[in-house]
């Protein structure tokens, strides 16, 4: 892990309109993952606890009435390249529900990680992420938390890296290279995920904090940010006064029970032509028992 001083920073933009405002936040001391958790890691926590991702649990008829329960086996989301070009409105037409598809069988049934202990985990929930996290003595961290630490130390930069996308024409994190959906030249030969550590760490040492993988945090998702202070008891980091049952029923998706949290860094899927998104400040609202072939995380722990 990473000691990290903390301090006030300038967190959001103007890019999206998710981003905004962009405003003054502080966060404290803490600690964070180099780089997120690796298959290999992640195996090590299974083979010591015997835990089973939401991606292997049976379904609960329940929750899905009206579907027939041949269909309600265990499985997750898989991207899945397009034949050509696509109505970039419509995620569904590149995005794949695949039974047996789990951290170990990434594509499905017949695939494994064994080649590949180096790569994030992915396919996991945030439950799945937050009992690794507890089990490793640690936590996942704030979305501020995120944001400062993508930043490596360079206040209000669009990159991690800097202002430039490119610096010289280097490639500074795995992201989609080509046409999306369809066509993916590869990043530094990568199509998927990539090694922790391949591309360049930003000004703390870290690596992976946009692009290969979008990781967790704990904060709800909101179409906006919440600023410290403008509404009372909201917006405030660890240790302050927080209306967390509104804040989780508030973060569902309309016609949905699930509550949303805040996904930060893009991954190896953003692309300039559909969704720019390996930036410090880039945030996405994911369901959390959602899992996918792009998401990971990371682990924080209190200075």
């Amino acid at each position: 892990m990473v000691r990290l001083p903390g301090g006030a920073f300038r967190m959001g933009s103007t890019e999206q309109p998710e981003e905004g405002p962009v405003h003054v936040r502080e966060v404290p001391a803490f600690e964070l993952d180099v780089h997120p958790v690796t298959n290999a890691q992640f195996a090590a926590f299974v083979d010591a606890t015997g835990y089973l991702t939401v991606a292997e649990r049976d379904l609960d008829p329940s929750d899905f009435p009206g579907a027939d329960p041949a269909e309600l086996v265990p499985g997750s989301l898989v991207f899945t390249p397009t034949d050509g070009p696509v109505d970039l409105r419509d995620w569904r037409q590149w995005w794949r529900w695949v039974p047996g598809a789990s951290w170990r069988h990434p594509f499905g049934p017949g695939t494994t990680v064994d080649d590949r202990p180096d790569h994030p985990v992915v396919h996991v929930a945030f439950e799945d992420g937050a009992a690794y996290a507890a089990w490793a003595g640690k936590r996942l961290p704030t979305e501020a938390e995120f944001e400062f630490a993508a930043r490596g130390g360079l206040d209000g930069a669009r990159f991690a890296w800097g202002d430039e996308e490119r610096p010289g024409g280097r490639l500074m994190a795995n992201s989609w290279q080509g046409d999306f959906p369809y066509r993916n030249t590869g990043a530094s030969g990568w199509r998927g995920t990539s090694p922790v550590g391949t591309f360049p760490p930003n000004g703390y040492g870290l690596v992976d904090m946009t692009g290969n993988v979008w990781e967790w945090t704990t904060d709800y998702a909101t179409p906006r940010h919440v600023v410290p202070g403008a509404e009372p008891g909201r917006g405030v980091e660890r240790g302050g006064r927080r209306d967390l049952l509104a804040d989780a029923a508030a973060s569902a998706e309309p016609g949905s029970r699930m509550p949303r949290r805040v996904l930060k860094g893009g991954s190896h899927l953003c692309s300039p032509q559909y969704c720019l998104r390996y930036r410090p400040a880039a945030r996405s609202p994911q369901a959390e028992d959602s899992s996918t072939t792009h998401v990971g995380f990371r682990c924080a722990r209190d200075a």
